[in-house]
């Protein structure tokens, strides 16, 4: 029995009804976290070793590198089964809705900075790191269902692999 249903299983009924109803927002998240830790990991690996005095070039190639790795992860696993486009169009609306997605999560930092004129680390921190990255995610979910895979059931889903084991009768 696969890992997940084992987990779901020890899980009271009403939670596992609620993770079954959600699971793409939840394997959604889960790539979201998996893509922080590679837009950081690589950022923090160029910026400490080859590329100290370029932090932004750096950072670039970091958010460059989470986001194609978002694509595969987000087609292979979060929405699987969704689609509904050629591959060529979907990877171009999947890097719009990304960049967009930058732009939304960078508007609340840039209304607290230059609108209501906020200079310190927690206001940086509350309207950057949670406000602008809770929009940005709610807004990159509702946008890959929409228009980046659309289509639910689109592809059959990914079955179990299991392995059977030949079994030799002694006699």
């Amino acid at each position: 029995m696969p890992l997940v249903r084992r987990l779901l299983g020890r899980l009271p009924e009403p939670v596992r009804s609620l993770v079954r109803e959600h699971r793409e927002l939840i394997r959604f998240a889960a790539v979201g976290g998996t893509t922080f830790l590679i837009d950081n990991g690589v950022w923090y690996a160029l910026k400490l070793t080859v590329l100290d005095d370029k932090v932004v070039t750096a950072k670039a190639i970091g958010v460059l590198v989470a986001v194609i790795a978002s694509y595969v992860l987000s087609r292979e696993w979060s929405f699987h089964t969704r689609g509904g486009r050629e591959r060529h169009h979907e990877a171009a609306l999947f890097f719009l809705v990304s960049g967009i997605g930058v732009g939304v999560n960078l508007l609340p930092l840039y209304a607290s900075r230059h609108v209501f004129d906020l200079h310190s680390e927690v206001a940086d921190f509350a309207s950057g790191g949670v406000i602008g990255m809770l929009l940005a995610t709610g807004f990159k979910f509702w946008a890959m269902r929409k228009f980046v895979f659309p289509q639910a059931d689109a592809r059959p889903p990914v079955q179990e692999l299991r392995v059977v084991r030949d079994r030799l009768d002694v006699a």
